[in-house]
């Protein structure tokens, strides 16, 4: 049983969600042509992190509002659009491979599957983007951002796949990423700045369309984590976890 860490309350907002057209397995506007989905984000690892993340989709032009608390204070938050598993969150409750049993990436990629989209504040959102720590979200702040998916993610979305996931986790409650337990991702980086902090199932909503109002995308700065560079450099590595390269380091080491 691995003990509670301390939780971080300060608001974080810039987490992450993507939805898929199609009138299957999705809420559709009266009268238009958009997809409207909803997904509940609940805390991992203990992190204290919820939220709410919207996403509204027409054709492959994606649209993503997210409202988070409880992340590490002006710290980045990598968060994705993960497809390809059980389209579920694991069981915060599981014994995972990290540090008293956190549970890291490659914990939970048989329950949501790999990165099809990367929520970043601005330019790359595919896979390759997957630590591209300079363009994430950090701290006290919202998350709003339309951009285009590929064909393949939308079909994916579309029959019902996608999981938000926010990741950057403070187990030791130091105000910062790092400890001596480093990321399954990436050993140049701590298991802190890359184990996920919430998730949430993306699924019908219940809404029409979008919640009114604008979303601030957060500042982008890197404070929190040291050897930031490593973590942007790691981003591929992440990418190729969400291909399943990284199946081989998944929790079997632990049993």
């Amino acid at each position: 049983m691995r003990t509670t860490t301390k939780r971080i309350l300060p608001l974080f907002a810039a987490t992450a969600a993507l939805g898929l057209f199609g009138t299957s397995g999705a809420a559709v506007a009266e009268g238009s042509d958009s997809t409207t989905l909803e997904a509940n984000l609940t805390e991992l690892n203990d992190s204290g992190a919820s939220g709410t993340a919207w996403v509204t989709v027409n054709g492959n032009d994606v649209t993503v509002k997210m409202n988070t608390s409880g992340l590490l204070d002006e710290s980045p938050h990598a968060q994705h659009i993960h497809v390809g598993g059980k389209n579920e969150c694991p069981d915060p409750n599981m014994e995972g491979s990290g540090e008293n049993g956190a549970i890291q990436v490659s914990d939970a990629m048989d329950d949501y599957g790999m990165i099809a989209s990367s929520l970043t504040t601005e330019g790359d959102t595919s896979p390759d983007s997957g630590l591209a720590v300079d363009r994430f979200p950090t701290g006290n702040s919202s998350y709003e951002r339309s951009f285009k998916v590929s064909d393949d993610v939308a079909a994916d979305l579309a029959a019902g796949d996608g999981v938000v996931v926010v990741h950057g986790v403070d187990h030791n409650g130091s105000g910062e990423y790092d400890g001596k337990v480093k990321s399954d991702l990436d050993e140049s980086l701590p298991s802190e700045a890359t184990d996920p902090a919430a998730c949430g199932a993306l699924e019908m909503s219940q809404m029409s369309g979008m919640p009114e109002g604008g979303a601030e995308t957060g500042d982008g700065t890197t404070a929190g984590i040291e050897n930031s560079g490593a973590m942007i450099a790691g981003g591929g590595l992440l990418a190729a976890a969400g291909a399943g390269a990284i199946a081989l380091r998944r929790r079997h080491a632990k049993k």
